[in-house]
């Protein structure tokens, strides 16, 4: 690490970065920061439209035949 030289020669201000350059100059940058924090979009859901039920048909009882008796003759 480098000696101090000279104290309170430079401002700072808050967010900057000072540093000397190759010829000897104090130089300031802007620090590096994360990007802004952005809110989430809602992400609304896709509600699926329900099919209509087909009712299914009753089943019919089968008649029963009647059986006729032949007369006899």
């Amino acid at each position: 690490m480098g000696k101090v030289i000279a104290k309170n020669i430079v401002k700072r201000k808050s967010g900057f970065l000072y540093y000397v350059d190759g010829q000897g100059n104090v130089c300031e940058a802007k620090m590096a920061r994360g990007g802004k924090k952005r809110k989430k979009k809602v992400v609304k859901k896709k509600v699926a439209k329900k099919k209509p039920v087909k009712k299914k048909m009753a089943k019919k009882k089968k008649a029963k035949k009647k059986v006729v008796k032949k007369k006899k003759r």
